[in-house]
């Protein structure tokens, strides 16, 4: 059953032995003032529905936001949208560009840096983030150091969908990724910003691809649906 929150209602923390919880957008964590051994407090700063992922171990406010707002250790596929000093301005569409130093890459030193261009996509995560700041990104992982994963995104198309249909496909038991997965060879990065990175080995393949999100994000559409959409396209 969905929980609902208003902005200022208490949420339950739900136990996670063994991995400290993530809040996601929409929840504020308030220690205790006194000091006291009791449990801290979150509340909610917006209305919505409370969206949990178990294995994740993340809980976050799901509502119909069209802009993302960043929040800390989210991933988010960025554009390069400009050179400033030793870094980047990067476009993660939210209210304000984010900035990328050229350092914040695996094995990067001043000697050694990457080169992006402006229009390059970049996989990175959100490393600081604060409604007084602007937002700052580094292509590496928060506890190795290493890139797994993070950085340039080469080749490839990007689309847009809405915040919560990202969430849910970082779900893995939510059907949509498994399905394509069983019908087109692809690689897939995914962006807590409403932003899609799909590369595959033809244009006509990643426009059906693009053409299943948008009806599952726009249409509602279902597994069967989505699965009667890709044999009516017959592709090969």
């Amino acid at each position: 059953m969905s929980t609902f929150v208003f902005p200022g209602d208490p949420v339950p923390i739900p136990p996670t032995p063994g991995k400290p919880l993530k809040l996601g957008p929409g929840l504020l964590h308030v220690p205790n003032a006194d000091g006291s051994d009791s449990p801290d407090t979150v509340i909610a700063t917006k209305a919505g529905v409370l969206g949990t992922n178990k294995k994740r171990k993340e809980l976050w406010v799901e509502s119909n936001a069209i802009r993302y707002v960043p929040a800390p250790q989210e991933s988010v596929v960025g554009i390069i949208t400009s050179r400033s000093g030793e870094g980047y301005r990067v476009d993660i569409a939210g209210a304000h560009t984010a900035y990328l130093d050229s350092l914040s890459f695996e094995g990067a030193s001043k000697r050694n840096k990457p080169n992006l261009k402006v229009g390059s996509i970049v996989y990175a995560r959100v490393s600081l983030a604060h409604k007084d700041m602007e937002p700052e990104l580094e292509c590496v992982d928060a506890n190795t150091r290493k890139a797994d994963g993070f950085g340039e995104l080469k080749g490839g198309f990007v689309v847009q969908c809405s915040l919560r249909l990202c969430r849910r496909l970082f779900d893995q038991s939510y059907f949509l990724l498994p399905t394509l997965g069983a019908k087109f060879q692809m690689e897939i990065v995914l962006g807590l910003n409403g932003r899609i990175w799909i590369k595959t080995a033809e244009p006509k393949t990643t426009i059906a691809i693009a053409r299943c999100i948008d009806a599952v994000d726009a249409l509602s559409y279902g597994q069967e649906e989505v699965e009667a959409l890709i044999n009516a396209m017959d592709l090969p």
